[in-house]
Order: structure tokens, then C-alpha cells, then sequence
């Protein structure tokens, strides 16, 4: 690690080729998806300053970039970045005569502190941004997510979430937000976005959205991670247990989700033996906790209906009518989009006279106009379409569908999935 600033000039001739920059260039990038929001949070905790802080992370990715390439990716990257990113939030509040203090406490700054992430979250939630600019706001600065990843979480343009980040880190400047965890009285105005921004950043590491992986297993722990941290803070919030329970429900059965070649392996197919089964008991348990306060909410739901799989012993055993019936109690307390094709999904599998494909299908295709506008985006509403569609016997149809969802995917997993079903012989 060197004594000074990084050499502005960049590295001396003769550095790697093309290949191993590409390396490097890919390591950065791992690290910065990591760490970068672990950093900010620790800046904006002694900087005060949204601003300031992400400038000083992107300062150090810049300067790590001219320098790895020529010296190697250093043994801890990551505390690489963090020393380079506090000598240029130094010489920020060098600039700066009334931060004196703020100064000492620079010099020799702690490492990031696990609960620096939780504060930024919670000053980010702040009930005076709109909720859709908190949650977008959140996902970017904290947990790293690039403006794309958050436009398909929210299933809206991009150019519409990079105005709402914009707009919520002038507020946050312009109003002074202090970074801290509200008291106990203001915690019900922000924990449902803080809930939502755990929950969208461990879909994100569940099932990626863009990349060359099909999932990002430490954005998955992150998100659990915070989750545990905020059951810990809260005990006695039901939703809160809930998303933990769901959360940990799903990664009782990563071991079996995918092919050692990366091929995704629908939940019909899984090897249930590879599931963590003391986990799933344990999430349940969570679960069972949450539902004694008697005030249910869409992660206690979504966790039961992840849970009446995990407790099926084969896929034939799994119990949709009451799977349905939660859904159904889901989609009476959080409507949107997103449920009313979970529910059709269940719909599909539950038993007649109320559930077959055709009733699926029926349902999907009396959609209101605006959900079916938002659903286009949503590759896993083509490819439901596609399977009802083949079940009922009209192939042409099904291979339109499976080409929207390829279109609408960027998972390497779910193309791979998808590539096989249009290499099927139409029947």
C-alpha cells in the first residue's frame, strides 16, 4: 500500500495485456459491486455528505483502475480503496476550516461499521423523499445496484429511476437528513421502504438481472444479512420476521437451484434431498413467531407460500389450493402486477374446477391494460404465457411467448432455459 496519493499519471509503460487488464478490470468491478456501499456508508458517516462521500469512492475506483493493471490487485482490495477513499475525503475537509474536528476523526477512521450500512439505509427511507426515490436512492448508494438493475426491480425505464435518484440526493442535501437509525416514533414511516430495498436487493442476488452470472450469491447474504440485523433491532415486528423468514426460505434451497454448469433448475425438477431442511425448520419457526402478533403482511404471506413448498416432500405433494388461497389474501392486502401473475401461476397448478391452465390463462389475459403494459418488461410473464399456451395445445403461440421472454431476459440461466424450450420440436 503506498505512503502518498496515487500517481496521477497512471501506470509506467509496459503494463499487462489486454487479457489481464480485462482481469483486473473484472476484479474492480466484483469489489466495487461488494464494497462500494460499505464504503460510502463509512465516508458519509464522517463526511456528512452524500455527495462528497461517493465522490471520494469514485475518486479511489479511478485511481485503482490506473494503478492495478501495472501493480496488481492488492491482497485487500477493498481496504485498498477505503485507505485512498479517506486521503481524498481529507483533503476535501482540508478545504473545509469548520470540520476541523470531523478531521481528527478522519485521520485514523474505524473500519466500516456493519450497522453504518443499516444508518444510510434508514437516512436514505426518509419519509420527506418520495417512496419510490427512497427505495431507488437506497438500492443505488448503499447496496450498489447500477441504475438498470433498479429499472428492472421497479419494472420501469431507466431514465425514470436516474431522475429519482437525482432528485432524492438534492432533497437530502437541501434538508439537512440526519444519518442515523430514527427512533422507535418514526420507524413506521420508513420501514416499509426499508423492507422493500432488503427484499429488491435479494432478488436481484436470488436471480440476477444482467451480468455474466445467474446469481449473486453476496448481495443474497447481504440481504439477509440486513434482514437478520433489522430483526435484531425490531423483534416485535412481524414484517420484519417475515421477510427474514421468506429470505432465509429461498436459501435453504440454493444448493439445489442450479446445474454445476450454471443451468438454472426449475423448482418442479429440484433434487429436495440438496435442500437445508434444519433451515427451512428454522425459518418456519421465524415465520410461526411473526404470525403471534396477529397482524399479517405480504412478507409473512410470501414466506408461508415459499414454506408450503418447502414443507412438500415432492413436487406432486405441494398444496395449491392453499397456496392459492394465500395468494389470494396477498393480493387483497399489496395489489400490483407482480401477484397477479404469482397467482396465476398457482392458478395453472391447483386443481379443477378452480385451477387448471386454461383458468390461468383467462386470468393473464383480463389483466387491466396498465398492469399488462408493466408485465411486458417482466420475462417471467411471457414465459408463464408460453406454458400455459403449450398446455393447451397451441405450440405457435407458446414459441411467440418463449421469444418475448428471451428478448425481456438478460440471466444467463433463464436464457439457457428458455433456448432449450425453442429447441423443442413444436408437438
Amino acid at each position: 500500500m503506498p505512503d502518498h496519493h496515487p500517481d496521477p499519471h497512471g501506470p509506467a509503460p509496459g503494463g499487462p495485456d489486454g487479457a489481464a487488464r480485462d482481469d483486473v478490470h473484472g476484479e474492480l468491478a466484483r469489489v466495487v459491486r461488494e464494497h462500494a456501499g460499505r464504503l460510502t456508508a463509512c465516508l458519509v458517516r464522517v463526511l456528512g455528505d452524500f455527495a462528497a462521500a461517493e465522490d471520494v469512492v469514485a475518486d479511489a475506483v479511478e485511481s485503482a483502475l490506473r494503478r492495478w493493471p501495472a501493480e496488481g490487485v492488492p491482497d485487500h482490495p477493498d481496504a485498498w480503496l477505503l485507505t485512498v477513499a479517506r486521503r481524498r475525503g481529507i483533503d476535501v475537509l482540508r478545504r473545509q476550516a469548520a470540520h476541523r474536528d470531523k478531521l481528527a476523526r478522519l485521520r485514523w477512521p474505524p473500519p466500516p461499521d456493519p450497522d453504518d450500512r443499516l444508518k444510510l439505509i434508514f437516512t436514505c427511507c426518509h419519509p420527506a423523499l418520495p417512496r419510490e426515490a427512497q427505495i431507488a436512492l437506497t438500492l443505488r448508494t448503499v447496496c450498489g445496484l447500477t441504475t438498470a438493475q433498479i429499472a428492472v426491480a421497479f419494472v420501469v425505464a431507466e431514465s425514470a429511476v436516474a431522475q429519482r435518484i437525482t432528485r432524492a440526493k438534492r432533497k437530502i442535501a437541501a434538508a439537512g437528513i440526519p444519518y442515523r437509525i430514527p427512533s422507535d416514533a418514526e420507524l413506521p414511516d420508513r420501514l416499509g421502504q426499508v423492507l422493500t430495498v432488503v427484499y429488491l436487493l435479494f432478488n436481484e442476488g436470488y436471480l440476477t438481472s444482467s451480468g455474466d452470472r445467474p446469481q449473486a450469491a453476496h448481495l443474497a447474504d447481504d440481504a439477509e444479512w440486513l434482514a437478520a440485523q433489522l430483526a435484531w433491532l425490531m423483534p416485535k415486528q412481524p414484517e420484519v420476521l417475515g421477510l427474514l423468514a421468506l429470505i432465509r426460505l429461498h436459501q435453504a434451497r440454493a444448493a439445489a437451484r442450479f446445474t454445476p454448469a450454471g443451468d438454472l433448475i426449475p423448482l418442479r425438477d429440484q433434487d429436495r434431498t440438496r435442500w437445508d431442511h434444519t433451515a427451512i425448520g428454522e425459518a418456519i419457526a421465524l415465520l410461526e413467531r411473526a404470525a403471534t402478533a396477529k397482524r399479517p403482511g405480504p412478507y409473512q404471506l410470501q414466506a408461508a407460500i415459499i414454506a408450503c413448498h418447502a414443507e412438500a416432500p415432492t413436487w406432486d405433494d405441494t398444496d395449491w389450493p392453499q397456496i392459492l388461497v394465500l395468494y389470494d389474501i396477498l393480493f387483497a392486502l399489496a395489489p400490483s402486477p407482480i401477484h397477479r401473475l404469482h397467482r396465476a401461476i398457482a392458478l395453472h397448478h391447483a386443481p379443477p374446477p378452480r385451477g387448471g391452465p386454461a383458468s390461468a390463462l383467462a386470468t393473464l389475459d383480463a389483466l387491466p391494460a396498465a398492469d399488462r403494459r408493466t408485465l411486458e418488461r417482466y420475462p417471467l410473464y411471457h414465459a408463464t404465457r408460453a406454458e400455459l399456451l403449450r398446455a393447451l395445445g397451441d405450440p405457435d403461440a407458446a414459441r411467440t411467448a418463449d421469444q418475448r421472454a428471451l428478448a425481456q431476459t438478460h440471466n444467463p440461466a433463464q436464457q439457457t432455459l428458455l433456448q432449450h424450450r425453442l429447441n423443442q420440436p413444436l408437438t
